[in-house]
C-alpha cells in the first residue's frame, strides 16, 4: 500500500518488481509513455465532459480494463508516481535481470510481432507522446490512439494463448505533485528542481575511439512526412536507443552526426537523419566557431531531403541550446527547405529543447550553451517601446506646460477697467 503522493525511488521500484521477475512465465510488456498520471485516466473520461478515449475492445473504459486486470491478476501493483529517472533505471533493471530477448516494437505493427513463448522476452512498446509542441494531435486523440494500441497487443498475445505480464509507465508524469518537505523553500528552487528533474535521460554521445565528440540531447524529436505521417523519434534515439550511429564521423574541422532508424513507421523502411557540423576561424571575432551548416533526411537510402540552417552557431568550446527548432517560421532557429531540392518538401522537423555539441568535449559533458535566444527578447522590445512611448508623452506635456504664460497686468475695482488689445 503507497499513500497519494508518494514518490517512488530506483530501489523501492527494484523491491517493488521482484515478485514480476521471479515468475514463471516470463514474457513482459512494457508500455512506454512520455507523459502519464493516473490522474489522466478520470480527468479524460466521459464523467469529465470530454470524448471517451477508451473505446477498443479488450478496454472500452481503461480504468475498467485496469480493474478486469488487476482481479484476474495474481499480483498487482499500482503507483500513483514513479521517480523522473526510474524508467531508465527500470530499463536497465530488466535487461539485467535475466536473459530476455529484447524487442523495441516502434513501427506499432502487431500483425508482424513475433513471441517465442519458450524463452523470457521483453517487449518495449513506444506509444504515441501526450504532450507536445506539435499541436497537431491532440492529447485526447493520443490517448485514444494509445487505448487502440495497447489493445491490438494485448489481444494478439491473448489469441495466441501466451501469459504475460504488463508494465504500463511513462518517462516522467504528466503532473508534478509538491513534496511537503519543500513547500517552504522559494518558488525559484521549486522551479529549479522541476527543471531538474524533467530531464530524465542522458544525452546521446557519439564516441570514436576513447573520447566522447558528439553530444545530443532533445526533450522531442519528430518528423513529419507528406504533412500526414507523424514520427517521433524522442524514445527511441535517447531512451531505447534504438537507433545506429556507427556512420558518425569527427574530424577537428568537420563533425557528421548520423542516425539511422529501421523501420520507424509503417511504410518507411529505414531512415537516417545526419547533422553536418564545421568548426571554422574568423577573423572578425578572432575565434573559432561551431555551426551547424545543414541537417538531410535520406529515406530508405535514396530519397535525399536536404534542409539549409540558419542561426545555429556557437563558440567553438561552447554547446549550442535552443528552446525551438525546426522548420517552422515562428521558430527562432529555423531548418531553411533547400530550393534545389525537391524532397525537402514533403518533410517537417520539430525539435525542442535541442542542445549539440561536436567539438571540445570535455569529460563527456556539455560545455557552458550559447543560447539562441538574443539579447532583446520580444518582452525587452515591448517594454522599451512602451518606455519610449511613455517618455514621449511626458516630455510632450512638460513642453505644453511651458508654454502656458502668467497675466502681468490685473484689473483695479477702484481705478477704469483694464483694455486689453487684441494684439496682445
Amino acid at each position: 500500500a503507497v499513500h497519494e503522493g508518494k514518490v517512488v525511488s530506483e530501489q523501492e521500484l527494484t523491491a517493488l518488481l521482484q515478485p514480476l521477475l521471479a515468475q514463471n512465465s516470463r514474457n513482459l510488456i512494457l508500455f512506454l509513455q512520455d507523459r502519464l498520471s493516473i490522474d489522466d485516466f478520470t480527468y479524460f473520461s466521459e464523467s469529465y465532459g470530454n470524448k471517451n478515449p477508451f473505446q477498443n475492445q479488450v478496454n472500452k473504459h481503461l480504468v475498467n480494463f485496469l480493474q478486469e486486470i488487476l482481479q484476474s491478476s495474481p499480483s498487482s501493483l499500482v503507483l500513483p508516481a514513479v521517480d523522473c529517472k526510474a524508467t531508465e533505471y527500470l530499463l536497465n533493471v530488466l535487461q539485467e535481470s535475466g536473459d530476455w530477448k529484447l524487442t523495441n516494437v516502434t513501427n506499432l505493427n502487431v500483425s508482424q510481432l513475433e513471441v517465442n513463448a519458450s524463452n523470457p522476452n521483453l517487449l518495449v512498446v513506444q506509444l504515441l507522446p501526450l504532450a507536445s509542441d506539435l499541436k497537431e494531435i491532440s492529447t485526447l486523440e493520443a490517448i485514444a490512439e494509445n487505448d487502440k494500441i495497447i489493445g491490438r497487443v494485448t489481444m494478439d498475445l491473448q489469441e495466441r494463448g501466451i501469459n504475460f505480464s504488463v508494465i504500463y509507465t511513462a518517462v516522467r508524469p504528466s503532473r508534478i505533485s509538491r513534496r511537503t518537505d519543500v513547500v517552504a523553500e522559494l518558488r525559484r528552487q521549486l522551479m529549479a528542481a522541476e527543471e531538474e528533474e524533467s530531464s530524465s535521460y542522458p544525452p546521446l554521445n557519439v564516441t570514436i575511439g576513447n573520447d566522447t565528440c558528439i553530444l545530443f540531447y532533445a526533450s522531442n524529436f519528430s518528423l513529419k512526412a507528406n504533412n500526414s505521417v507523424l514520427i517521433d523519434l524522442t524514445n527511441a534515439t535517447f531512451l531505447a536507443q534504438n537507433v545506429d550511429i556507427s556512420a558518425s564521423e569527427c574530424t577537428d574541422s568537420n563533425t557528421t552526426l548520423s542516425l539511422k532508424y529501421t523501420r520507424p513507421v509503417n511504410g518507411i523502411s529505414s531512415l537516417e537523419i545526419r547533422f553536418l557540423m564545421t568548426n571554422k576561424f574568423y577573423e572578425v571575432s578572432a575565434r573559432r566557431w561551431s555551426t551547424l551548416g545543414s541537417v538531410e533526411i535520406v529515406q530508405d537510402g535514396d530519397k535525399l531531403a536536404k534542409f539549409i540552417v540558419s542561426g545555429i552557431s556557437a563558440p567553438a568550446e561552447y554547446s549550442f541550446h535552443c528552446q525551438l527548432v525546426g522548420t517552422s517560421n515562428l521558430y527562432p532557429a529555423r531548418l531553411d527547405r533547400d530550393p534545389s531540392n525537391n524532397e525537402a518538401k514533403n518533410w517537417d522537423v520539430f525539435i525542442s529543447n535541442l542542445q549539440i555539441q561536436g567539438f571540445n568535449i570535455i569529460n563527456n559533458q556539455f560545455s557552458y550553451a550559447s543560447d539562441c535566444t538574443g539579447f532583446f527578447t520580444p518582452g525587452i522590445w515591448m517594454g522599451l517601446v512602451t518606455s519610449i512611448i511613455l517618455l514621449w508623452i511626458l516630455t510632450y506635456g512638460i513642453h505644453m506646460i511651458m508654454q502656458l504664460t502668467t497675466n502681468n497686468r490685473f484689473d483695479d475695482p477702484k481705478g477704469p477697467a483694464l483694455s486689453v488689445p487684441q494684439t496682445e
